[in-house]
């Protein structure tokens, strides 16, 4: 008889009555998970308090590992490894206070059979928030059933009541009564025309997006399969990142040197020193300005309508960061660049950009550009991070404000001064080793078109909405952007008609795409337009605090 090697397979005991198990998700770099560790012990701390007080235990599925000083899954390797010893029909917790790669995780979620309960900290700091709905829309993109859960210290009554509720119910009901069905029928006859027309023309002429690498940060929410875009009539070109790195090297520093020296002339600052390692320094801009005209050089040889660059990770270890290289593309008035045989390249209009290679707000990107250029509107458009917010009462208002904020990529012509209003200043080294500078400045007040594409029951989904972006008094603004990444740009934004509780519980990514209009009355007639064409597209378009779009 054959003798085969039989395989043991683990069998994980069952948690005990009243227990939950709890996993904490972290980044991929170790001095960002060393940094944030702090911040994670403490939101762990309230949160098995509170945990306590309802009558169950939280008890990690991981321990802290002294030698990396932080107690995070930080890598997909490990995350099977722990998911491994975890009885699938455990409660499970999944805790952040930080950014975290979500594919860390995907693996053990997607395949485990008890209650999921996603958890963050309201705080802006490193930040939790983000990582949160960036897991959540992956979960959504998976199909994965979980409940989430939000709040600053878990003693506040929505926080009591949704872990009671999950507790006992092994879920949690949120308001989403925000959303509605999106309605061709009411949308007026001209914008109603436009999107039916621009969405022909796509489906005829067909476009391109430049990938330069996907799947940053483990973001698979940020994936968008070629089955899924491709009927719309748009496709991929898939580029590398080491191609957009040889490409900078056959940029000579006189070309470059005009890039800095155009932005210079645009009342642009650098806040610049001597230390490559802790400051921004005139060789890391030269390179982000030779980057420019190579991703452009690169767009330009493949006919792309949009690119994003992943950056993290892979040009992070041998190049400054691509953020101020996407605010400047998303940007009509830009610095004019050049092919090898003297071509001025997307002549007198921006080439979108979609900033960590989101594919589905590189979709967005590529809509807003259209639409909007077809209205006579600014096309340039940007995604920011869902990262904070608070509520504030003076001035006139009397509501929460959303603090969206982005590491570094906005076009000028959102900033307050435009050029001359905006600052860049170097990349936080725990992320940007090799620094380089952003885009940084404050959002000017006016009216917005807010949107999000994601991926949710094998098919493409759209939400819309509309927004002000507004000015809050220079001590406000300054404290605020205390709470964040100071190196940022930001916009201060009032949603309309969406509470602070129905965003989180609906909005299916960390990332959202925005976009000005001149009024108020524009802008309800491009989010209009914008919904036609989607749904011209065959996407499902859902809208949030609006009944109708006109």
């Amino acid at each position: 008889m054959a003798t085969y090697a039989i395989p043991e397979v683990v069998s994980p005991a069952p948690v005990a009555a009243n227990e939950a198990l709890l996993v904490a998700n972290g980044d991929l770099r170790q001095s960002a998970n060393e940094v944030c560790w702090a911040a994670q012990a403490g939101l762990e701390e309230m949160l098995t308090a509170a945990f306590r007080e309802e009558g169950v235990a939280l008890r990690r599925a991981h321990a802290y590992n002294p030698d990396l000083k932080h107690g995070f899954i930080y890598n997909q390797r490990m995350g099977m490894n722990v998911f491994e010893h975890i009885h699938p029909e455990a409660p499970l917790v999944v805790a952040e206070a930080v950014w975290q790669y979500s594919s860390h995780l995907l693996a053990g979620l997607e395949s485990h059979r008890g209650p999921i309960l996603t958890v963050a900290n309201w705080s802006g700091q490193w930040p939790g928030l983000v990582g949160m709905l960036n897991l959540n829309g992956c979960l959504r993109k998976a199909g994965v059933k979980f409940s989430t859960l939000w709040s600053k210290d878990f003693k506040d009554d929505f926080a009591r009541r949704g872990l009671r509720q999950w507790i006992r119910e092994k879920t949690i009901r949120h308001d989403t009564s925000h959303v509605h069905d999106f309605s061709p029928g009411r949308v007026a006859e001209p914008e109603r025309k436009l999107g039916a027309a621009l969405a022909a023309q796509l489906r005829s002429k067909k476009a391109l997006l430049g990938v330069f690498d996907e799947g940053c940060m483990g973001m698979f929410n940020a994936i968008v399969e070629d089955s899924l875009m491709n009927p719309a009539g748009i496709y991929k070109e898939r580029v590398s990142q080491s191609a957009l790195y040889a490409a900078m090297r056959d940029v000579t520093a006189e070309d470059a040197g005009r890039i800095r020296a155009w932005l210079d002339a645009k009342g642009m600052k650098f806040s610049t020193g001597p230390n490559e390692a802790t400051d921004l320094t005139d060789a890391q801009i030269l390179d982000q300005c030779r980057m420019y005209i190579a991703a452009l050089r690169i767009a330009d040889e493949f006919g792309c309508d949009a690119v994003g660059i992943q950056y993290q990770q892979g040009l992070k270890d041998i190049a400054p960061a691509s953020d101020l290289v996407e605010g400047l593309l998303n940007n009509v008035d830009r610095p004019p660049a050049y092919s090898k045989d003297g071509r001025e390249l997307y002549a007198g209009r921006p080439l979108p950009h979609f900033n960590e290679v989101d594919e589905c707000a590189g979709v967005d990107a590529l809509v807003t550009n259209r639409v909007w250029t077809a209205m006579g509107f600014d096309p340039a458009t940007t995604l920011h991070d869902v990262r904070w917010g608070e509520h504030y009462r003076g001035d006139g208002i009397d509501e929460f404000v959303w603090l969206f904020q982005i590491s570094g990529a906005v076009p000028a012509s959102h900033l307050v001064g435009g050029y001359a209003g905006a600052v860049s200043e170097r990349q936080p080294p725990m992320y940007f080793r090799l620094g380089g500078g952003t885009l940084k400045g404050l959002s000017k007040p006016g009216e917005v078109v807010w949107s999000r594409v994601f991926v949710e029951d094998g098919r493409l989904n759209v939400d819309l909405g509309r927004a002000t972006a507004i000015s809050l008094p220079e001590e406000e603004t300054r404290r605020r952007w205390k709470e964040v990444t100071p190196q940022w740009p930001i916009m201060h934004a009032l949603l309309h008609g969406v509470t602070q509780n129905q965003f989180m519980a609906r909005h299916p990514a960390n990332h959202v795409n925005v976009a000005y209009a001149p009024t108020a009355a524009d802008a309800d007639r491009a989010l209009a337009a914008k919904a036609t064409m989607f749904h011209e597209m065959g996407l499902k378009v859902s809208l949030c605090g609006v009944e109708s779009p006109r």
